[in-house]
């Protein structure tokens, strides 16, 4: 019996043995931790620019993370989720309780977190003098009910208006449809490229066209103080339908933050880690001072971190 007895203690060592031994070389994953491991998440492609800054910072301070990203339209992100293809998404909107019921359903209870406020930014050729909208005059456009740049302004050279998104399944078409228009139905002269970059190169390329875009792709790469757009195109004030003390507000922070441009949304990071692992580590991390200063620096409006807006006067 003793013999037996010591047998089995000898084989249940020797397992434990293997198992912790293929855990240190490369055999069978060691579990990640906040600041190292491997770990997939998904991001709306309208967030691109600041994703990508986000993981540099993350992985240049914690050599041993690795965070591999999808970039898809919104939908997508969610079905990422729910089929547990990434443990993390970064999106515009909340879960559903009909998408709540199904992770509760299998005992998975998701964080939601705000990060940031974006501003959707509307954008038009150079060769557009109509850079200036009221939240009306856009309605309309969005609805087909405008779709000559004559009723914009009797003085337009411009013809047709073509309005074109990002994509099909994008969260800035869904915000469209949902908080403005108000409707599933579309005008006939909108359509979709595949992604923000696109959408940009061909309103850049076509006088008649007006796209909508996450403001984070309209911001000048070398304006160190976040308040210059772009040269490609031209970024419209939209006049909001209440009154604000600023005319045709752009997509600015300042703007956002007092809630003076009309077309602005949350951010949030929604993760279904059961446990604290490395997509906890990076939500936190977007959450921290540092990544809140990348936020900042993209052209979005951070979360959590205190914004000092001046009011400059002229002197008589």
């Amino acid at each position: 019996m003793e013999i037996k007895f010591r047998s089995r203690v000898q084989l249940i060592l020797l397992a434990v043995y293997f198992v912790f031994s293929s855990c240190g070389n490369g055999n069978s994953p060691a579990l990640d931790t906040p600041t190292s491991g491997t770990i997939t998440i998904t991001a709306d492609e309208t967030f691109k620019p600041i994703i990508d800054s986000e993981i540099n910072v993350f992985q240049s301070l914690y050599k041993n993370a690795h965070i591999k990203v999808h970039y898809l339209p919104e939908a997508d992100c969610f079905k990422d989720l729910m089929n547990d293809s990434s443990r993390v998404i970064l999106v515009t909107r909340n879960l559903t309780a009909t998408e709540k019921k199904y992770f509760n359903d299998q005992k998975y209870f998701p964080t939601e977190t705000p990060i940031a406020k974006d501003g959707i930014a509307v954008i038009v050729n150079n060769n557009n003098s109509d850079t200036l909208l009221n939240y009306f005059q856009l309605e309309k456009i969005l609805k087909g009910e405008i779709n000559v740049w004559k009723m914009v302004s009797s003085s337009s050279h411009l013809n047709k208006i073509q309005i074109v998104f990002d994509n099909a399944k994008s969260s800035t078409l869904r915000f469209i449809k949902d908080s403005i228009i108000k409707t599933t139905t579309l005008p006939e002269n909108i359509f979709a490229a595949k992604t923000n970059e696109e959408v940009i190169d061909y309103v850049s390329k076509n006088e008649n066209a007006i796209g909508f875009v996450g403001v984070n792709w309209c911001k000048d790469l070398n304006d160190s103080i976040g308040l210059l757009f772009t040269k490609r195109v031209k970024v419209v004030g939209i006049d909001p339908a209440k009154k604000v003390d600023v005319d045709f507000p752009q997509p600015l922070q300042s703007y956002i933050a007092l809630k003076y441009y009309p077309l602005s949304r949350e951010i949030y990071t929604i993760s279904r880690e059961p446990r604290t692992g490395l997509g906890t580590g990076f939500v936190n991390f977007l959450a921290s001072d540092i990544g809140q200063r990348i936020i900042l620096k993209g052209g979005l409006l951070p979360q959590t971190m205190p914004m000092r807006i001046v009011s400059v006067k002229k002197s008589l």
